[in-house]
């Protein structure tokens, strides 16, 4: 697909003619918001760097000096978050029940987002670190996080992604190509896998998936 995709027009040119992703398959596929708020970050770190926001908002101090195991890089370098780290810090350390502060569950939700935003809807081509300019949007208004376009600014990142996978030479690609092949799979069907379980989906399951996002079912 990368390689029938054009930057002039940002479509798939196929024997059957042009096509593209659009917000509404995004919408459909993923259940991301399309309307709301611009995601528009800050362009330079905050004075004092990204280490204080971390502490005051998610309440731990990233090591900016012990590099991570089988790396060459501290958690917290230039400007970059390692999210195996923060996925870790979660697995390793973070136990919630019925007693654990409001605060603090917040703060584990917080460091969620962080992860699913940098390692699963705008990843870098290794798979491993998320930009500082996100921890501002993803630790500030609680409320304001959920009214934002999301949907809009991961379908930006996937055709900016096309664009440079697309040119001669490239050999990796990075944001959320998991559309892209939801995409495939819904509108050129003769690539979409057979369901691999029809006969063992009881009523229960089939009306849990009623509740979530098509690409899910």
């Amino acid at each position: 697909m990368a390689e029938r995709w054009r930057p002039e027009t940002h479509t798939f040119h196929l024997p059957e003619g042009e096509m593209t992703i659009t917000l509404k398959d995004v919408a459909i596929l993923t259940g991301m918001p399309i309307s709301g708020d611009a995601i528009i970050g800050p362009q330079t770190k905050p004075e004092g760097g990204w280490g204080p926001l971390i502490r005051d908002h998610l309440g731990f101090d990233m090591p900016t000096t012990t590099p991570i195991q089988g790396r060459g890089h501290p958690p917290l370098n230039a400007g970059q978050v390692s999210v195996p780290w923060l996925v870790s810090h979660i697995q390793q350390e973070v136990v919630i029940n019925d007693e654990t502060p409001e605060e603090q569950v917040e703060r584990y939700a917080r460091i969620y987002l962080i992860g699913l935003v940098g390692g699963f809807l705008f990843p870098d081509k290794s798979n491993r670190w998320i930009q500082g300019i996100w921890l501002e949007l993803l630790t500030g208004d609680w409320d304001a996080i959920g009214q934002k376009s999301w949907g809009s600014a991961v379908l930006a990142g996937l055709y900016r992604e096309l664009c440079t996978c697309s040119k001669v030479g490239a050999k990796q690609a990075g944001a959320a190509m998991f559309i892209l092949q939801l995409w495939v799979w819904e509108h050129l069907p003769m690539f979409a896998p057979a369901d691999p379980r029809p006969y063992r989906r009881n009523d229960d399951e089939l009306n849990f998936l009623q509740n979530l996002p098509y690409g899910v079912k």
